[in-house]
């Protein structure tokens, strides 16, 4: 699953382009969807990018990379259970 900047964060903003400020986890990390895996700076705002599932974060940017809306920053792989 891709992790993509959402174009609603540009929604009032005048850059055409934002930072990823810092990661929140490390790469290939567990997360469970809600969970805050990186914060993103547009202009003066900041904002949480969280999971929209449960795995294991792949990131693909760096901290201080320059984002633009839809930017892919990491991909989720979905971790499979394994039958008891």
């Amino acid at each position: 699953m891709d992790i993509r900047i959402s174009e609603e964060l540009w929604a009032t903003a005048m850059a055409p382009e934002g930072v990823l400020e810092r990661w929140r986890v490390m790469d290939g990390a567990p997360v469970r969807r809600g969970d805050t895996i990186a914060e993103v700076r547009i202009e003066e705002c900041l904002h949480d990018i969280v999971a929209p599932g449960d795995g294991r974060i792949v990131r693909l940017l760096a901290d201080g990379a320059l984002i633009e809306p839809g930017t892919m920053i990491a991909r989720l792989e979905v971790l499979r259970r394994s039958a008891d």
